[in-house]
């Protein structure tokens, strides 16, 4: 009798830990490729899961956002885990709102979709399949970057916080938010105190830094890049994009980009996702 309670015991724990890690975790733990895995088993599913309020949307990210880049001309965005366009779609949608954005993801599936929701937008959005943990643009490059509901999932949530610092403009403005309750509670080491990410905010160099709630589940802070706002101006996608293995510049040739340092080539897909993280040798 003994070893059948000891038996259902390690079940029961083996569950539990497997509950913990795929569901209330999402695969955290397990590597990007698990979280990207995930995301794409659930990327049909996910707006419907979530929700999301339209007005609540525009009123308290798209609105703010768009009023704090209404004084740059021709606004460059990045944001940062876009899934399924949700910033994107609520940024274009803003009246006052005239730049464009590029949609960084790691999940594939969800970058389809993404594709397919901004349509009408397509000639102002760009879409990138790569991870966040070596962003493929020079320093001092965005005009605003954003990550919404999304810096617990990577491997180093304070290195990828530095990288989108990094690529962002003096004058340029942060949003980014921390999971904070009890969810939280499941991602240890993925998120923090509300002090804890405050302090890790004026570590860098930020400044107006603001921290609000953010639906049930999150802080939201906006923040402003320290520094002398430099000239702007309307730049091709080409002129900003980097290789992500040697940070090389890339050249566009038909459908597919080319690092003439490494002579490798990253496809552009048929809905114009532009895959970095897969590539293939270029032909001499």
């Amino acid at each position: 009798m003994g070893w059948w309670i000891a038996g259902l015991a390690a079940l029961l724990s083996v569950a539990g830990l497997l509950y913990w890690q795929l569901v209330l975790a999402e695969g955290a733990y397990l590597g990007r490729r698990m979280v990207a895995l995930l995301y794409d088993g659930s990327a049909r599913v996910y707006d419907r899961v979530k929700n999301f309020d339209p007005g609540y949307e525009q009123w308290f990210l798209g609105l703010p956002l768009a009023r704090t880049l209404s004084t740059v001309p021709d606004p460059l965005v990045l944001d940062v885990a876009t899934g399924t366009g949700r910033l994107p779609r609520t940024l274009f949608q803003q009246p006052g709102f005239h730049g464009r954005v590029v949609g960084l993801d790691f999940s594939r599936r969800m970058l389809t979709l993404a594709a397919d929701a901004t349509q009408p937008w397509a000639n102002r959005l760009s879409l990138l399949w790569q991870d966040a943990d070596r962003l493929p643009f020079p320093d001092a490059t965005f005009d605003a970057v954003t990550c919404v509901e999304a810096l617990e999932f990577f491997p180093h949530p304070e290195r990828a916080l530095r990288e989108m610092v990094r690529v962002l403009r003096p004058g340029g403005t942060l949003v980014i938010s921390n999971r904070i309750g009890r969810g939280a509670f499941f991602m240890p080491g993925r998120t923090f105190s509300p002090a804890k990410f405050e302090a890790l905010l004026h570590a860098l160099p930020l400044e107006m830094i603001k921290v609000q709630p953010w639906q049930e589940d999150y802080d939201l802070a906006w923040a402003t890049r320290q520094g002398v706002p430099g000239p702007v101006g309307w730049r091709r996608l080409e002129e900003i994009l980097r290789c992500p293995g040697c940070g090389g510049p890339l050249q566009r040739t038909g459908q597919a980009l080319i690092c003439p340092a490494e002579q490798r080539q990253y496809p552009i897909a048929a809905d114009g996702v532009m895959e970095l993280a897969r590539s293939t040798k270029s032909r001499p």
